[in-house]
């Protein structure tokens, strides 16, 4: 791996989203550190992107968790892992029919634990590094669903609602910094590449595209980048937040 070039530090890296990170940083010629849960996963990332290996650090934690990837920006200040100057962060579960009045409790707290609040813990524990880096430009990335406005799969569309506010947050919040925080909004499905060819569904490969565009658009800060259609990863549309 090239010590010299930019890093994107990908939370979520195994997921069909993650995937497309994946690809879009390297599309953007940066490095990637992607954060897995377990060597399960770690097969599974380099199944599906096929090129980069070298390129590419893969580390195992538990991103749900409040500490995961907290430690590993610990490592990352102790010398252990590279430095990273961007984030995409798009850990999320799977998305279930789910009849509100028999949601329990406990289904309801993991849904927001998962979609939620690790993205929200990840945003914790990383800004403060990237604002750190004062004279470079550095971006936090995450993606939402349009379920939060569509509302058919209830606990998704709950969570995602969760998702919209913190973003609209940070837009306001880091708008005159260093770190440029942009929101995905995805209108539709996106597979990995292997699948998507069967199912007929937008591939990683080119959703990630839009990641790739962001990165290397300087203006494109405090915005909602919406994808509707497939188009829209290499013609952005942007509504700016702030």
């Amino acid at each position: 791996m090239e010590t010299n070039t930019e890093t994107v530090l990908i939370v979520g890296a195994t997921g069909n989203i993650g995937i497309a990170a994946i690809l879009g940083a390297l599309g953007s010629d940066r490095n990637v550190l992607a954060v897995v849960r377990d060597q399960h996963s770690m097969k599974k990332v380099l199944e599906h992107v096929s090129v980069g290996h070298d390129r590419i650090t893969i580390v195992e934690s538990d991103a749900v968790s409040d500490q995961g990837v907290q430690n590993i920006v610990a490592k990352v200040r102790a010398g252990s892992l590279p430095a990273f100057q961007h984030v995409f962060a798009c850990v999320g579960g799977q998305y279930v029919q789910q009849n509100l009045i028999n949601t329990t409790t406990e289904e309801l707290q993991r849904f927001m634990r998962i979609n939620f609040e690790s993205n929200f813990y990840a945003y914790r524990a990383t800004i403060p590094y990237l604002l750190e880096q004062k004279d470079r430009q550095c971006t936090w990335t995450t993606c939402t669903g349009s379920q939060g406005d569509i509302g058919d799969l209830a606990l998704p569309a709950i969570s995602q609602g969760a998702m919209f506010s913190m973003c609209y947050s940070a837009c306001k919040a880091l708008a005159g910094t260093n770190v440029r925080f942009n929101e995905i909004y995805l209108g539709r499905r996106v597979q990995v590449d292997s699948v998507a060819e069967q199912a007929g569904s937008t591939k990683s490969s080119t959703f990630g595209r839009v990641y790739t565009n962001i990165l290397s658009r300087a203006d494109v800060k405090s915005c909602r980048v919406r994808v509707e259609n497939e188009a829209d990863v290499d013609e952005l549309k942007l509504e700016r937040k702030a």
